[in-house]
């Protein structure tokens, strides 16, 4: 078993589609619009409209950005995106060069918790991010 990919809902998927690509270098590798009797099953809601967009990066990890049409929800209806929260509280990318990274965050006017910290058994750099919505994004350099 592995791991297929991370769904995060958006309010605006082309502001986040921005995001990912140009912080992350993620690439668009499908971008769909679905609707239809087969959505409205696995999802357990009636009439859904969804753009899905599909985002990978070098080593193949996937992300995969929702933005419901049928369903929208505003950024103030969400759950707060503090680290407590039931169910996924955040997701962790493993970068090189944290350091130019939290800077070229901080350039964007991205979200950063804190400056990167040394975890206390030195192995890694890290620290926190928000995405446009407010998801949470743990940014991990492996220092060993």
């Amino acid at each position: 078993m592995k791991l297929r990919h991370v769904g995060i809902t958006v309010t605006n998927i082309e502001e986040s589609i921005n995001f990912y690509k140009s912080i992350f270098g993620f690439a668009v590798v499908k971008d769909m619009n679905e609707a239809g009797e087969h959505i409205d099953k696995f999802s357990g809601l009636k009439g859904i409209d969804v753009r899905t967009v599909k985002m990978t990066e070098e080593y193949g990890g996937l992300i995969e950005l929702l933005h419901y049409r049928s369903h929208p929800k505003t950024k103030d209806e969400n759950l707060s995106h503090d680290i407590t929260q039931i169910g996924c509280s955040h997701f962790a990318l493993t970068v090189e060069g944290l350091l130019e990274l939290y800077e070229h965050m901080k350039e964007q006017g991205v979200t950063v918790l804190c400056e990167p910290q040394r975890s206390p058994d030195g192995q890694v750099l890290l620290t926190f991010c928000k995405d446009p919505d407010g998801t949470l994004i743990e940014l991990v350099e492996e220092l060993t």
